[in-house]
């Protein structure tokens, strides 16, 4: 297994140390890419207050980061989709 350095956790400044499969590591920078991309997409969802977005990103960031050994990403995405189907009246 190799481990992987990413950003630092905003909460603690520490940058988090995970450790995956050798098959996974050369994955990780594309499946990163991917969650940057999310994020962006979330900002634009919240500003548009489509919230219906943001649970379905934060769905499939929950299942997506378990399956590549990224527990972190899992709960970041479970926090949103739970927080989008609290504020999604119209949902």
């Amino acid at each position: 297994m190799n481990p992987s350095e990413g950003t630092p956790d905003p909460e603690t400044e520490k940058p988090i140390r995970v450790a995956v499969p050798d098959y996974v590591y050369p994955l990780i920078p594309s499946f990163l890419g991917n969650r940057r991309h999310d994020v962006a997409t979330i900002r634009d969802a919240l500003a548009r207050q489509d919230y219906g977005t943001v649970r379905l990103l934060g769905h499939r960031m929950k299942g997506d980061g378990s399956g590549y050994g990224l527990d972190r990403i899992s709960e970041i995405g479970a926090a949103l989709e739970q927080a989008a189907v609290e504020l999604d009246v119209d949902g």
